[in-house]
């Protein structure tokens, strides 16, 4: 039996390096599972340049990456999400468009790199923080979860570091 696909939304303020990371790290790490998708509600000018390079390190091409706004997948022919999650404590606390599907939700808080857009070790820490919530969901067998399981599972994941 093959599993379908499932898509997983995350969200920040300016989808400059959290977001981006977490949007490669779901579509690689989960073989074409679950598809990853990024946004922020105030889109910066450009992915942060170690952010970039970290996702590149996945054999994706870094050219690829841009910021997005989250008014882009509210549109009619967006995506339908089954997963949002936040990983900026602003981007939790905002008013967010309203989401068709009724999609599972956490908020998976990690510091932002691109407030010390040099530090490659503030990147690489935030990357490995996600990348290991990542892998959990990743070995979740979500066709036999329901809604509230998914959910529940989401937020547990959030405590992992």
């Amino acid at each position: 039996m093959s599993e379908r696909t499932y898509n997983a939304f995350f969200l920040c303020t300016g989808n400059s390096a959290r977001s981006q990371m977490a949007e490669a790290l779901i579509t690689a790490l989960s073989k074409g599972r679950i598809r990853g998708y990024s946004a922020g509600s105030h889109p910066s000018p450009a992915v942060q340049p170690l952010a970039a390079e970290l996702v590149a390190s996945l054999g994706i091409n870094p050219s690829s990456l841009r910021t997005k706004s989250w008014d882009e997948f509210a549109a009619p022919n967006a995506p339908v999400m089954d997963f949002i999650i936040t990983v900026c404590d602003d981007a939790a606390g905002e008013v967010c468009p309203v989401w068709p599907g009724h999609p599972a939700m956490a908020h998976w808080g990690v510091p932002d790199p691109a407030l010390t857009p040099d530090d490659r070790q503030a990147f690489k820490d935030v990357w490995l923080v996600l990348r290991r919530r990542i892998e959990l969901l990743c070995a979740l067998r979500l066709d036999r979860l329901d809604h509230l399981a998914r959910e529940q599972q989401l937020r547990l994941i959030a405590n992992e570091r």
